[in-house]
């Protein structure tokens, strides 16, 4: 008996093996997935990053 899995967007069973847009069910359930990457709907949680431009730039010129 072949594995079965659902898929992490409709929920449906699906075939793995043999399955070209696993895990997956299909095409639109693989790019629904993707939009939401794109959107920024999905986060992965850790520490907060601010850019302060200009900081490396003013120490080599204190350096030199």
């Amino acid at each position: 008996m072949p594995l079965r899995v659902k898929c992490p967007t409709c929920r449906q069973e699906c075939v793995w093996e043999n399955n070209p847009h696993r895990p997956f069910c299909s095409d639109r359930c693989q790019l629904i997935d993707l939009g939401a990457w794109t959107e920024e709907r999905y986060r992965i949680p850790g520490r907060g990053f601010e850019a302060q431009f200009g900081d490396e730039d003013e120490e080599d010129e204190k350096e030199h």
